[in-house]
């Protein structure tokens, strides 16, 4: 087939619907499921469990599949993928959610190399399992960057992966190309190979599964947008009121106005979004929602931790409902497990709370309750992150569960003999960092609550109330390796994980300045009249990508991925920074975004700070030099 008469079918063939243009315990066996679908026609697919957390049916499932990758060059696509989930990782929410996703590979070898359209319209076309283009699929009415994919082909590929649906499952499809593109949407695309292709993942999935919008201040790029001329807005992320009527009305953002924003500056009012430059406002000045690079702000955040927890159910099991229950008895429920905090469990009788210091069983014997009468027990498991303080977010039903029982104390319990023991735990393959909450769940003998106690390095850990978890941020653990143990009290069975409590070591390494500057407890300064570059390094003790992350005076935590037009180059600093594809980068001091924006060199000296986010989770301490930038 030609390419010409590829794209004219290409064009009939049902697309991904694009939300946005874009501006800016691992397990090593998989299973093999070859076939093909009426609809999506897709063969020879091998389904790879990257990150299991617990059944698929219990989990919200990444289902990453890669397109005009060869059979040869499927280690590319386990490479891309790698670097992708390294970064989604070290971006709040995810990092601290990270123990509700299962993360699936497929691997779909393709017949040629690379995807129709990649990097013009007269580029050939290329035989792909997924049919992937740029170009909105080579359509010459659309933009290069709109890669898209046919959605019957990736729908039959995520179907492939048992225990998911639509309903649990976000797709994200990686071309094999090293040109700047992505789309939003049912199915995410991202380019594999490109400097910045790793940051789209988390912004098309802002878009997919939290529907954030946009905040770009224009939708074609390099043209601004103009005002705004609708109502206010339905996004949570955006307005028209003020700082002081979102205050009076409690509306839109107004409890976190004033704090500084996760992603530079401060939580207030900052004009543009929605693809208009004037006349709308949203919470930070930057965020991953307006460039990438950035993180998600506290607005985006509390958005994304209800959308991710609303895939799962925060009470994974429970002692049966159906039937009341004796009073001679153990109730109990099976929770989930954040990284980033323990969820807290209230056990209520009659409406009265009980004292149980959050733990997830109740003994009934010891409750002293009276015959002739039944009794109201429950359970409330509620998320008590502090990322999100709408009352609304944290009753609803995505981060607080009830459970139920009737307790009759004239119904009898028969015995059982469930030997005490682990049922799941953090994962033990890999070291746990140093903020990590790691868990151990037990079985549920009916007379009786398996202990479990913890033990660091040799010595015991006070744990009381919910032993189940154990929050090793409490715990203040000294730079290094640690080794943590848990155990069932009475039994030998144990568990045991190794603490990487040493973030990884950056270094920096600048083009020559004009001169260097040292002076005694002061950091080192550079002194420069132009254009200058830096390149930032990390080294980790433990296995394991490392994210290095720099900001300039204060501002947001910007992540490092080398220059936008190639990812071995060192990120380069200027005094207006460098317009690339109509988007600027690098200018020093205050930053740019679009062509727009003040481009008044900022002279005089910056503060540059530096650090890593590694594999376990642990942010290393931030450094620091100087930069001085005279004028010419």
């Amino acid at each position: 087939m030609t390419s010409l008469r590829r794209r004219g079918v290409r064009r009939g063939v049902a697309r991904l619907a694009a939300a946005c243009l874009l501006a800016a315990g691992l397990v090593s066996t998989g299973s093999s499921a070859v076939g093909s679908t009426a609809a999506g026609e897709v063969t020879g697919a091998a389904v790879v469990p990257v990150q299991t957390t617990g059944p698929a049916d219990k989990r919200f499932n990444l289902v990453l599949m890669g397109d005009g990758y060869t059979a040869a060059e499927l280690p590319r696509f386990r490479a891309d993928v790698e670097r992708h989930l390294s970064m989604l990782w070290s971006i709040e929410p995810f990092a601290s959610y990270r123990s509700y996703i299962n993360v699936w590979a497929v691997e779909l070898p393709s017949n040629e190399s690379g995807v129709d359209c990649d990097p013009s319209l007269d580029a050939p076309a290329r035989d792909t399992a997924l049919d992937m283009g740029f170009w909105g699929g080579c359509n010459p009415d659309s933009v290069q960057r709109l890669l898209t994919v046919d959605g019957r082909k990736a729908a039959a590929a995520a179907d492939l992966v048992p225990g998911t649906s639509s309903a649990n499952r976000q797709v994200v499809a990686l071309a094999n190309s090293s040109t700047y593109g992505g789309a939003g949407g049912s199915y995410a695309t991202a380019s594999g190979g490109n400097a910045l292709s790793a940051l789209i993942t988390p912004h098309e999935i802002g878009h997919s599964l939290g529907n954030l919008q946009d905040e770009y201040d224009y939708y074609a790029r390099g043209v601004p947008g103009g005002a705004y001329a609708g109502g206010e807005p339905s996004s949570v992320h955006h307005t028209l009121l003020t700082e002081q009527q979102m205050r009076d009305q409690r509306a839109k953002w107004w409890r976190w106005l004033g704090e500084e924003s996760e992603s530079g500056g401060v939580i207030g009012r900052h004009e543009g979004g929605l693809y208009s430059t004037k006349g709308v406002w949203r919470p930070s000045r930057h965020s991953i929602m307006k460039t990438l690079g950035y993180a998600f702000d506290q607005v985006e955040r509390e958005v994304m931790v209800r959308a991710i927890s609303a895939k799962v159910n925060l009470v994974q099991d429970h002692t049966p409902t159906e039937r009341p229950l004796g009073a001679d008895r153990t109730v109990w429920v099976d929770t989930l497990h954040p990284v980033g905090g323990e969820l807290a469990v209230e056990w209520r009788l009659d409406g009265r709370p009980l004292t149980t210091g959050g733990a997830r069983t109740v003994d009934l014997r010891t409750l002293g309750l009276s015959p002739g009468r039944t009794y109201a027990l429950t359970a409330t498991v509620t998320d008590p992150t502090p990322f999100v303080r709408d009352p609304a977010v944290r009753g609803s039903a995505a981060l607080t569960r009830t459970v139920s029982w009737t307790v009759n104390p004239a119904l009898g319990t028969p015995e059982d003999t469930t030997p005490a023991a682990f049922t799941g735990h953090t994962a033990t393959t890999a070291p746990v960092g140093a903020r990590s909450v790691v868990h151990a769940d037990t079985t549920h003998p009916v007379r009786r609550v398996p202990a479990v106690s913890w033990s660091l390095d040799g010595r015991p850990v006070s744990n009381p109330g919910n032993d189940r978890d154990l929050d090793l941020r409490a715990l203040r653990l000294t730079p290094g390796t640690h080794s943590l143990t848990a155990r069932i009290a009475g039994t030998d069975r144990e568990l045991r994980w190794t603490v990487d409590a040493l973030a990884a070591s950056a270094s920096y390494e600048l083009s020559p300045p004009l001169r260097t500057v040292r002076r005694p407890g002061q950091p080192v300064e550079y002194v420069y009249d132009g254009p200058f570059t830096m390149r930032l390094a990390a080294r980790d003790d433990q296995d394991g990508a490392v994210v290095s992350q720099f900001r300039v005076d204060g501002d947001g935590w910007y992540t490092y991925y080398g220059w936008p037009t190639d990812a071995g180059a060192p990120f380069l600093f200027s005094p207006s920074g460098t317009v690339i594809d109509d988007l600027v980068y690098g200018k020093l001091g205050r930053s740019r975004a679009v062509p727009w924006d003040d481009a008044t060199p900022d002279y005089g000296t910056h503060t540059v700070e530096y650090r890593t986010v590694d594999a376990a989770g642990n942010v290393g301490r931030a450094q620091s030099f100087l930069v001085t930038l005279v004028r010419p």
